[in-house]
């Protein structure tokens, strides 16, 4: 670009993450905060009287996590029951006058878990995640002339719209919104007319066009000229065999960016995303059956519960909001050479099963599908006859199997992906073959469960 680039989007900030003085910050920040949040949300406020604490009784991080409970989807659940279903009253209640005030953009979850949990923007927030969200488009490489092909759902979708505001800042490059509803012809179809070279979506999405861009536009899909995917919403970046697939593919970069404010290096190696806010929420553990705090040292593993430090304009992790996504943390440097702690996501709480007592996540059992890339197509689903996380044994999953795989070699196959699974995962599951394309591709998230007993 004919000069010296800085190390960072904010030099002043990110050298700081996850150091000493920033904690120190943390503190200062995270007591305003408290004060804020029970002068001006009435949820908020009930859960300090509930605990039978004021802000000011709170004098340390350590106080913070003994004295407040963390909340979650059940929580939103609770105040449905108390005061209807009605968005505005469960939003005004969650969030306060002042905040619903100054709304400028609603959008929700996916709700592939349940209800949608809404995800209003305020101005503030928007302002919020544009500095957030730069810090991450600089580690990942993105720079004047880039052009960003927004693939996640457009309508509705907190990863979808809100895109087009967080680059706002971000000098030079341009956003092409072609939304996952457009279907996989239209964005294959827009991506290169309008010579995207970067793809933001789903990492099933990405695998899916890989199979239809030759079919679609006569070639594969490594000629678009993709050199970044900046990939969200469910696992698959941070699976090396799916990673891997997707960065021989498409010749280019794989990031995983989500799950709280945080995005991968390209480090060969995957190493968990880097945290890059600390200056904006704290990020705690629990434990998934105690709730107690997990303390952060390398490896270390729970829920992940976020709070706040701009209440004003919180929207994301308000305080000690979690979306019972579980991740495991690495507080140690590295090798990249970039700041931040770093948190990988093994999966949901809420998706956990459990076979003879083993905890099994779908993520886990995609990793081991996506090891087989010759053999089988990467499509699967896990068939649960009874409601999770109880799995009577065996655990059974529905494959497809590739094109050049013939029925005599079916068994051979099942055997060698048994071993595996047995070997990583402690399970041995029951497979039934499918033929490719049997099962449907979704264009926004994939569901990997098929729930017999809802039928």
């Amino acid at each position: 670009m004919g000069h010296i680039e800085k190390k960072y989007w904010n030099m002043d900030m990110e050298p700081e993450l996850n150091t000493p003085k920033m904690r120190q910050l943390q503190f200062k920040k995270l007591q305003e905060a408290l004060i804020w949040q029970y002068e001006n949300t009435p949820y908020n406020r009930k859960r300090f009287e509930t605990a039978g604490v004021k802000p000011q009784d709170i004098r340390s991080f350590e106080d913070f996590a003994e004295a407040l409970p963390a909340a979650g989807q059940d929580e939103i659940r609770g105040v449905i029951a108390e005061v209807g279903f009605d968005m505005n009253k469960i939003m005004t209640h969650i969030f306060g006058e002042k905040r619903m005030k100054d709304l400028y953009l609603l959008t929700t979850t996916s709700g592939t878990t349940g209800i949608p949990t809404p995800y209003p923007n305020f101005r503030g927030s928007l302002a919020d995640a544009r500095e957030i969200m730069s810090r991450a488009a600089w580690r990942m490489g993105l720079r004047p002339g880039d052009r960003i092909g927004l693939c996640f759902g457009l309508s509705m979708h907190a990863a979808g719209t809100p895109q087009i505001l967080w680059f706002q800042d971000y000098p030079g490059i341009t956003m092409v919104p072609i939304g996952a509803e457009a279907g996989t012809e239209k964005i294959l179809q827009f991506m290169k007319l309008f010579n995207v070279n970067v793809f933001s979506g789903t990492p099933s999405l990405a695998l899916h066009l890989i199979e239809k861009c030759p079919e679609i536009l006569m070639h594969p899909i490594k000629d678009l000229g993709i050199r970044i995917l900046m990939l969200g919403a469910e696992p698959g970046a941070g699976i090396p065999e799916v990673r891997k697939r997707l960065e021989d593919e498409y010749g280019a970069k794989v990031f995983d960016l989500g799950g709280g404010y945080g995005c991968s290096c390209d480090y060969p190696v995957y190493q968990g995303m880097h945290w890059l806010a600390d200056d904006y929420a704290y990020y705690e553990l629990i434990d998934p059956e105690t709730k107690k705090p997990v303390p952060m040292e390398q490896g270390a593993t729970g829920i992940m519960v976020g709070t706040s430090l701009h209440p004003e304009a919180a929207v994301w992790f308000d305080m000690r909001f979690t979306m019972m996504d579980i991740h495991q943390v690495f507080t140690e440097p590295c090798p990249c050479g970039f700041s931040g702690f770093r948190y990988k996501i093994i999966g949901r709480a809420d998706d956990m099963l459990k076979v003879k007592g083993v905890p099994v996540y779908p993520a886990a059992i995609e990793g081991v599908i996506h090891s087989f890339p010759e053999q089988l197509t990467g499509a699967f689903r896990i068939v649960l006859d009874e409601p999770p996380p109880r799995v009577v044994p065996p655990l059974k999953i529905k494959i497809e199997h590739g094109e050049n795989i013939r029925e005599d070699g079916l068994p051979a196959l099942e055997k060698h992906i048994q071993e595996r699974m047995h070997k990583l995962l402690k399970v041995k599951p029951a497979i039934t073959w499918l033929k490719p394309n049997t099962l449907e591709r979704e264009v926004k998230k994939t569901l990997l469960l098929e729930k017999t007993y809802e039928k």
